[in-house]
Parts: structure tokens; C-alpha cells; sequence
């Protein structure tokens, strides 16, 4: 597997770890992009795979892991976007393959759906465009006033790494939750906070991006735990009717960070897809699916 290196990136004065992989003067990426609570060190073993056959970033966004937590940020979706939008200016990035995981996808979906001719392809795990999509209990208490900043305060390191376990069809790796809780300090909840209350209205956020999303046909690969308790998989079919989705890949005995669960068996899916549409991918390339 290839090797990772790292790199401070600013956006508007707020700063971003970004992971490297691979030919970094290739202006043609594979970008991973993070949910809540996460960082782009949730893809390290998947972007140390592309780093093999292509050019692969996967930044902290703002709020998130090694990322600033500045209070002047909007911490909406747009804001996000914006902020993606100028990491990959900042990188010489001009054409990007979305690999996207929870609030990642709406960052990243929004920010394709106003850069048409700069996405090629998305992978979504576990999220996508979300119509009829009801927040699950954790976004309904953080999108309450007074009651969000006390859960928070009450999110110990103890309580927190039950809660993730009870979550999810079998334990995570000890090392994933304990750096998922190394990053949550008060300016993570801060974030976490001010972005579920300013995305209260997910109808509206999702009708956007399917009417932006559906007309560009975008090439799509869906992968999605079955045991997801934030997000059901009735929502991993649906996706066909915004992308042209080459598959849909069920994993009933992962929850919602399958490349965590079952990280060999995403890879297996996941890096077949992406060698088949990068342009100018090395001879050979495998182009079996999964």
C-alpha cells in the first residue's frame, strides 16, 4: 500500500490536515470525505489503497479531527462545500472522485452538484440523497436547545464509547474509538451542534440535491451497512434514481462505518470501481467487481 503523507491546507483562514496519497501532481484525485463524528483518518487504510493506482486526498473538515474549529465558520452544508471547493483548488485538484460517508455525502454532493464538470464518479457508504428521510434520535437532541449542549456535556469518554458500541452490529476496533474520542473536545460538539440545528430541514436539502444530482447521471457504486441504525437501508436502492449506480453492495453484518467493520471486503468492492474510471489508470488494473 502506498504512503501516506500530510499537509496543512488553509481555506478562508481556516485550516484543514489533509491525508496524501499517491502521484500528488496528478490533477485527477480520488477524495475521501468524512462525517460526524469522524475525520479523514477514517479512510486510512482505504486511501493508502489507492494510493496505489491513484491520487487520493482525504482532509479533515472544519470541526472535525485535526481541523480548526473556528466560531466565525457557518458549520451549513454550503459553508462545507465552499470549504472542499477550495481545498481542491488549493491542491491542484481539477476532476474529483467522491468517496463519501455520512454528512460527508451532503458536503460532497452539494459541492458536485455545483461543479458538474469537475466530478466523475461518487462512491457513497451509507448515505446519498436522502429524500423521506426522517434525523435520527442523536441529531434530534443535538438539534435542541439547552438539551443538545447538556448531552454533550454529559458525552464522557466512557458514555461515548457505549453508546458507538450499542450502535452497531459488532464492537469497533478499540483504536477507532479511541481517536474518534481523542477528537472530541468542546470545539467538535460546538460544531457538531451548530451543523445539525442549521440542517434541521432535510427535505428541502435533499429535494435540492435530487434535482441538481439526477440530470448528471453521475457514475455511482453504493455500499451500505445493513445494520445501520442512523440511516436504513431502504435508502441504498433509492439511490438508483439519482445516479447511474453500477451496484449496490448490502453488508448485513456492518452498521454504519462499513470500511471499519468489514475493511477488506469494502476494499474488494470499492478499488475495482474506482480503477475502472480513473483516466489514464495503470496498465493492468484490475476490473473484476467485487
Amino acid at each position: 500500500m502506498a504512503a501516506i503523507s500530510f499537509r496543512e491546507v488553509r481555506v478562508d483562514g481556516v485550516r484543514s490536515l489533509v491525508r496524501l496519497a499517491g502521484p500528488q501532481d496528478a490533477p485527477e484525485a480520488v477524495v475521501f470525505v468524512h462525517g460526524n463524528p469522524g475525520s479523514g483518518e477514517d479512510f486510512t487504510d482505504l486511501l493508502a489503497r489507492v494510493g496505489d493506482f491513484a491520487r487520493a486526498i482525504a482532509p479533515d473538515m472544519p470541526g472535525f479531527g485535526k481541523a480548526d474549529r473556528p466560531e466565525h465558520f457557518e458549520y451549513t452544508v454550503p459553508a462545507y462545500a465552499r470549504h472542499l471547493a477550495g481545498l481542491l483548488s488549493a491542491l491542484g485538484i481539477q476532476r474529483a472522485h467522491l468517496v463519501l460517508h455520512d454528512f460527508g455525502g451532503p458536503f460532497g454532493l452539494w459541492w458536485a452538484s455545483e461543479h458538474p464538470d469537475s466530478v466523475l464518479s461518487v462512491t457513497l457508504f451509507n448515505i446519498g440523497v436522502m429524500r423521506g428521510y426522517r434525523w435520527h434520535k442523536y441529531a434530534r437532541i443535538w438539534q435542541t436547545p439547552i438539551l443538545g449542549e447538556l448531552f454533550q456535556l454529559l458525552a464522557t469518554r466512557r458514555a461515548t464509547r457505549a453508546i458507538l458500541n450499542a450502535e452497531n452490529p459488532k464492537p469497533f476496533p478499540a483504536a477507532f474509538v479511541e481517536r474518534m474520542l481523542d477528537d472530541a473536545d468542546w470545539g467538535m460538539k460546538r460544531a457538531v451542534l451548530r451543523l445539525y440545528r442549521n440542517t434541521r430541514d432535510i427535505a428541502t436539502l435533499s429535494q435540492t440535491l435530487a434535482d441538481r444530482l439526477k440530470p448528471l447521471h453521475l457514475p455511482a457504486l453504493v455500499v451500505w451497512g445493513k445494520g445501520d441504525r442512523f440511516l436504513h437501508h431502504r435508502f441504498a436502492e433509492a439511490q438508483r434514481e439519482y445516479f447511474d449506480v453500477e451496484a449496490v453492495h448490502m453488508l448485513p453484518e456492518c452498521g454504519h462505518w462499513p470500511f471499519i467493520d468489514e475493511p477488506e471486503r469494502v476494499a474488494e468492492l470499492v478499488l475495482p470501481f474506482l480503477q475502472r474510471r480513473m483516466q489514464g489508470r495503470l496498465p493492468g488494473s484490475g476490473s473484476a467487481q467485487g
